[in-house]
């Protein structure tokens, strides 16, 4: 099984793209996006203020409360070259986000470096005002490899935390095939309305066309909302660039699920679940593959990660998702845990199966992408048809681009 999704041509998810329908900037209201709705097995076009009108009944939708940080960051040295660092990861506070974020004091974090060529050595230094005090921030690169590069960031006066420093000096890395510069509107209109623990380096983009009004509309129709945190990591941006996917890497991201979030899941197994975008449906299916490795392996406590291959591995049979979902509150409870902490490099393919998700609401991606593939997993070759109507109606791509809403 693992050989068959290995071989997977990449070629296959392709599609004609025109730069002119990439969404450059966002509309002016979040939820006057279009709205491209796959239902019984029939392609529709709508707005998605409207997309209440095309749930089915008492669905839970499941959100990313992740928040994009300002995790670029643009060094200029004597000689007036800029070396961009882009912050992908801490590794001080062992990984966690929070500890480095609240950090008053020197951070090591994994980073993409561009120019790197021109930064042979020494510190790089940037001058910045946090709450009205001048400060300096430094970065030094303590170690580099084909991946990532490791920096450690210092800044004085200390007893401002790094993510202050990072608010102050970093600007929002929007995606490159925008082919712009962060503008000051980005900050509000490149995070969802619910942005909550920061960490993402890109935003959950399906989550984009919310809005507080249309949020409270939904759960006055009988729909429930749960909440999950999946942190994107840079590797969002990048198209599989081998003939076929088993050569693809998959970037680990991390993951964070209340323990009252997995009892509610648990608990609605029987109605329609629903991840606004492909980040919330790799949480969710990380989730139960956990509870899996759970019942396999043990519940010793550990550092838990989901390979992007476990899913594919052969198996006389499978758990339920109910039955996934206890042996995680088991372990959370003998470990005294409130919320369930992994890292997920989880690749959902054509031939996944899936376990938690009923339905989906996102955005239109890139050719050849991951997220391309996930979509497949779910509604198999009507992706085609989905996107091909998309392109002959004047929908707008990627990431200030349309919604969809697919329910296979």
């Amino acid at each position: 099984m693992i050989s068959d999704v290995q071989n997977i041509n990449i070629a296959e998810y392709d599609y004609p793209l025109p730069e002119d329908r990439i969404a450059k900037y966002p509309l002016a209201e979040r939820d006057a996006s279009k709205l491209l709705v796959l239902k019984d097995n029939k392609i529709s076009e709508d707005h998605f203020r409207n997309i209440g009108d095309f749930l089915p009944k008492k669905s839970v939708l499941v959100f990313n409360e992740t928040k994009v940080v300002r995790a670029r960051l643009q060094f200029m040295k004597e000689s007036g070259a800029i070396i961009e660092v882009f912050c992908l990861e801490p590794v001080s506070g062992n990984g966690d986000y929070q500890i480095a974020f609240a950090s008053s004091s020197p951070v090591e974090w994994h980073c993409l470096v561009g120019n790197s060529r021109r930064w042979k050595g020494g510190t790089l230094t940037m001058p910045l005002t946090v709450n009205g005090k001048e400060m300096l921030m430094r970065a030094d690169r303590l170690e580099k490899n084909d991946a990532y590069s490791l920096i450690r960031f210092s800044w004085e006066p200390d007893g401002v935390s790094f993510a202050a420093v990072l608010e102050a000096a970093g600007e929002i890395p929007l995606p490159p095939y925008l082919h712009r510069e962060a503008e000051p509107s980005d900050r509000e209109r490149y995070q969802t309305v619910f942005a909550k623990y920061e960490g993402s380096v890109a935003a959950p983009t399906a989550s984009l066309h919310l809005t507080k009004p249309l949020i409270a509309k939904l759960k006055e129709m009988g729909h429930a909302i749960e909440e999950v945190t999946l942190h994107v990591g840079a590797g969002t941006f990048r198209p599989v660039a081998s003939d076929t996917i088993g050569e693809h890497e998959m970037h680990s991201e991390t993951i964070i699920v209340r323990r009252a979030t997995i009892e509610h899941l648990r608990d609605n197994i029987g109605r329609t679940i629903i991840p606004v975008g492909t980040t919330s449906m790799r949480t969710i299916e990380s989730v139960y593959w956990i509870g899996v490795m759970m019942l396999e392996q043990g519940f010793d406590e550990r550092d838990i990660h989901v390979n992007q291959w476990y899913p594919y591995h052969d198996r006389t049979s499978l758990p339920s998702a109910g039955d996934s979902l206890d042996a995680i509150l088991r372990y959370l409870e003998m470990h005294h845990h409130e919320a369930l902490h992994a890292t997920t490099a989880l690749m959902i393919a054509p031939s996944y199966p899936i376990k938690m998700t009923n339905a989906l609401i996102t955005n239109f991606h890139q050719p050849k992408s991951t997220l391309l593939l996930l979509v497949s997993a779910l509604i198999g070759d009507k992706w085609k048809e989905a996107y091909r109507f998309a392109l002959e109606h004047d929908f707008r791509f990627l990431s200030y681009g349309d919604s969809c809403l697919f329910i296979p």
